[in-house]
């Protein structure tokens, strides 16, 4: 079959300065195009044309098992600054107007109480490379000097390496993958923002799939409430513009992240 010609909006498209030609990148994303291949054609005799996005859903899952020992990690450092909280505040309002003398003295509190206040930033951290690896497989007509024979994949009728925006102007027939996509996202980052809201009192919760930078104790700017409201929506706004492949990983990401942090704040806070 016939590699579909990038559009010249598609994410798929060459770049002037293409970092994935260099020879170590590259090998990485080879090896990672190989297992991606492999997998759609062992699963292909009855997931059908969805081989590829069910390979994507089933690596991402794999992934996401293997970092349970990050989220853990990341409840724990909840937890700790939720019991750090009150300290936190005596000491934001005793140096109230020293910004420098505060940020020095809450980095000695967290040494003295052996916590990190990047702690929930974890699994953001773990989860970029593998992110970022399906978005390339995904996002170029060649990987390692070889056609990219996974931009023939689809979903739904619609193509794993195109956007929203590259498939609406091919019509209507193919954008419901991306839409309901779309919807589950902002659904699982909503809950997961409420779930957070109710374990930490913060009034904004992480994007559901990535790292909590935010705790409890430490209050928002004024004029901030707003934009640490939606700002977890974000990841829904990158999956409109990235590969369809890119979203699937973003959503059943998401999902398990708010299955995993249900179950180990659970466990955890006992």
């Amino acid at each position: 079959m016939a590699l579909p010609t990038p559009h010249p909006f598609s994410t798929a498209r060459d770049f002037p300065v293409d970092l994935y030609s260099f020879a170590p990148i590259a090998a990485v994303l080879d090896a990672a195009y190989t297992v991606v291949i492999a997998l759609s054609e062992l699963i292909a005799p009855f997931a059908g044309a969805s081989a590829a996005a069910l390979a994507v859903v089933l690596i991402t899952l794999v992934v996401r098992a293997a970092l349970i020992p990050v989220g853990v990690a990341q409840i724990r450092a909840q937890l700790t600054r939720e019991r750090l909280a009150p300290r936190l505040r005596q000491l934001q309002q005793k140096y109230k107007g020293k910004p420098e003398l505060l940020q020095r003295k809450t980095m000695e509190f967290y040494a003295a109480e052996k916590a990190s206040p990047l702690a929930g930033c974890l699994p953001t951290l773990a989860q970029a490379p593998v992110l970022t690896a399906v978005y390339s497989l995904f996002a170029h007509s060649e990987i390692a000097g070889h056609a990219n024979t996974l931009l023939t994949h689809t979903l739904g009728g619609a193509a794993l390496g195109a956007n929203l925006f590259v498939t609406l102007g091919t019509g209507l027939a193919a954008v419901w993958p991306y839409l309901v996509l779309l919807v589950l996202l902002a659904i699982v980052v909503e809950l997961s923002r409420r779930a957070t809201v109710r374990f930490t009192g913060s009034a904004a919760g992480p994007t559901a799939g990535q790292g909590q930078g935010q705790g409890q104790g430490q209050e928002a700017l004024p004029g901030m409430a707003g934009v640490l409201r939606w700002l977890p929506f974000v990841s829904v706004l990158f999956a409109a513009f990235a590969p369809l492949a890119a979203a699937l990983y973003l959503v059943t990401s998401a999902a398990w992240t708010l299955g995993e942090r249900a179950v180990l704040r659970r466990v955890l806070a006992r």
